[in-house]
């Protein structure tokens, strides 16, 4: 039992931080066309998360990886109760991925306006489908004996919607709090004000969500339980003001840290309210698939904790190493100048 409880909260880590490094990725992908406003300015956003964004992946493998290998039961019917949305929400990956690669590989106008129109769309499509997937993950499927009732249409249901829209703000203020530090001038002005812009839309939704939550999902049970967890939201509350202030002080670095809180506690939220359930059922609570009916065995569990507690400090170590040779802001004269540079 407290080796599939140490696997959940794992399992909640490795979602948690995929989001708060690949948000402000996926942030950027999406305003790529909006901030950038010339061809050097759109390289310079490239080459802000170039360095980066493909390292980020390493969390989404990963927490893929952990929940086939601790949690294998619920690995296999999600992908067989959400094969189309994932398999769209792997095109997006893909698609935003080669994007990236492939624009700077050829001069001609019509071939890096194509993939200028593909980054910001196939960015926006992941924020949308992880929000969407997620809320019906907080809500719950319709499951039973017989399987799954439910279709790609159903996924699509006002609280899935809801949390969509929402992850798509945070991304965005996530993304353009990110470019607003690592670009300067104009560029990083722009990304400022695009924060400040965002961010009472990104309040407005999160306010909605956390109230519809109560209305459409289980979530708020375990909160009624252990009061105690109502500090989390309460701190996704606190972060998400601390944005705004250090904005109004014109501090985008810190703005950018209470916004990785932010993401990291809005994660935390909903995974808090799920325990001890990996994905409820929306028609009867027996048939939730929780950590309890869907482990792998102790063994396993213990060969994971091994592998984990070996591995992960060099897989942080590494990711610190990066993000500290490519700390310093990339201006559209380094890009130019630099013709390996994406």
């Amino acid at each position: 039992m407290e080796l599939q409880v140490t696997w959940f909260v794992l399992w909640a880590v490795l979602w948690a931080v995929y989001f708060m490094l690949d948000g402000f990725v996926i942030g950027t992908g999406m305003l790529h066309g909006f901030l950038g406003r010339s061809d050097g300015e759109r390289r310079v956003l490239i080459n802000t998360i170039g360095p980066v964004w493909d390292g980020n992946e390493v969390w989404l493998i990963t927490a893929g990886g952990a929940t086939f290998a601790a949690f294998p039961t619920t690995y296999a019917l999600m992908f067989s109760y959400l094969y189309t949305a994932l398999l769209l929400l792997l095109f997006a990956l893909i698609v935003r991925g080669v994007s990236f690669e492939f624009r700077s590989k050829e001069e001609s106008v019509l071939w890096r306006r194509s993939w200028d129109y593909a980054i910001p769309v196939s960015s926006f499509l992941l924020a949308l489908l992880f929000g969407v997937a997620f809320g019906n993950i907080f809500a719950g499927l319709p499951m039973d004996a017989t399987g799954y009732h439910g279709s790609l249409l159903y996924l699509l249901n006002p609280y899935g919607l809801l949390t969509g829209v929402l992850f798509v703000l945070l991304f965005m203020v996530h993304g353009s709090l990110y470019v607003a530090i690592k670009t300067t001038g104009e560029l990083s002005e722009r990304a400022r004000v695009m924060t400040a812009r965002a961010w009472p839309a990104l309040a407005a939704v999160a306010v909605v969500f956390l109230a519809y939550t109560k209305q459409a999902t289980q979530l708020y049970n375990n909160y009624f339980k252990a009061p105690v967890l109502f500090l989390i939201p309460v701190a996704a509350v606190a972060a998400m003001i601390v944005i705004r202030i250090e904005l109004t002080r014109r501090n985008p670095h810190k703005a950018f840290v209470a916004s990785c809180v932010t993401v990291i506690m809005i994660v935390a939220t909903g995974v808090a309210g799920l325990f001890p359930n990996l994905i409820p059922s929306s028609l009867d609570p027996a048939y939730s698939l929780a950590i309890f009916n869907t482990s792998s065995s102790p063994y396993t569990l213990k060969i994971m904790t091994l592998v984990v507690v070996l591995f992960l400090p060099i897989v942080i170590a590494y990711k610190i190493w990066v993000y500290r040779v490519f700390h310093a802001p990339v201006t559209v004269e380094s890009v130019l100048e630099d013709k390996q540079s994406y």
